[in-house]
């Protein structure tokens, strides 16, 4: 073969390769990764002042409801049933549905070595398909927390959620905040990455793909009538130490001014997520003969 017509096949292959169409974006899971994420998330110190943020607002929510009542929950895109696990242990039911196979066997496990007061059912699918997996159930309180931003088209899941909700239903939304991003990302100076609009050249492993803007959330749930009622923001100090070493040798200190200060007004907004939850829904039988 001539050298001319090495390079005539090497650029056909280029021109075929470079015509290919790219692939279309897609929702992510953490299948294969379950172990990962929950060493990862939970065992970080990024991750307990999430538990730990989220779960004060959790007891504040359940409290809410009339003392004694067994509470129905759905926990969707719950993963492996951290959250899960802890409103069961108040005896409610909770369902649990999550896109990944690896996330629910590692829930089972979970739940097989440890007892629970009330109980934990794990579904496999997606959240846009809540619907049709259970056709017939409504629930008093429904959780997404950590999903939306991992999903290619987000809005619309706002109101599948809002199907699920049973009259007097609260909706418990924890999303990744784009202006946390943004802010720690002009803290450090990362100029390149907010030119390239916050998208990093490499996926990383536990990064979501889609960090969304919270004031656009509050107009999809206002658009669906779901009323926000409660805030707060994880992470408002961790992501801006300096120190990055003083996360772990002051986590005590670090912790309680998570907490003091996640529902303050200036600094729930730049936390890295952000937790909102809604008022009761008030039942509007129109809406039920509409549907």
């Amino acid at each position: 073969m001539q050298a001319n017509d090495i390079l005539a096949n090497s650029s056909n292959r280029n021109i075929q390769f470079m015509l290919k169409a790219p692939k279309p974006p897609k929702d992510q899971s953490f299948n294969s990764r379950a172990e990962f994420f929950k060493d990862h998330i939970y065992g970080t110190t990024k991750g307990k002042i999430r538990a730990a943020v989220v779960w004060r607002d959790l007891q504040e929510i359940l409290q809410s409801f009339p003392a004694g009542q067994k509470l129905r929950v759905l926990d969707a895109g719950g993963g492996y049933g951290f959250m899960a696990a802890k409103i069961a242990a108040f005896g409610h039911d909770v369902e649990v549905v999550d896109i990944s196979e690896d996330m629910i066997a590692l829930g089972k496990e979970e739940l097989a070595r440890n007892e629970v007061v009330g109980s934990i059912n794990f579904t496999l699918g997606a959240v846009q398909d809540l619907k049709t997996l259970f056709p017939k159930q409504k629930f008093d309180l429904v959780l997404c927390h950590a999903v939306l931003e991992w999903l290619v088209d987000p809005h619309p899941v706002i109101g599948v959620l809002k199907s699920m909700l049973a009259p007097g239903g609260i909706l418990s939304l924890l999303v990744y905040n784009r202006t946390g991003l943004l802010f720690q990302s002009l803290v450090v100076g990362n100029f390149d990455y907010i030119k390239a609009g916050l998208v990093k050249r490499r996926r990383q492993k536990l990064t979501p793909q889609n960090p969304l803007n919270i004031d656009e959330v509050k107009l999809w749930l206002k658009h669906e009538n779901l009323n926000v009622v409660g805030m707060s923001g994880v992470r408002v100090v961790h992501d801006y130490m300096r120190d990055k070493t003083e996360q772990i040798s002051k986590f005590d200190d670090l912790l309680q001014y998570e907490l003091l200060y996640s529902r303050h007004p200036v600094f729930a907004p730049l936390g890295r997520y952000v937790h909102l939850w809604t008022a009761p829904l008030v039942f509007d039988p129109l809406a039920v003969e509409n549907n």
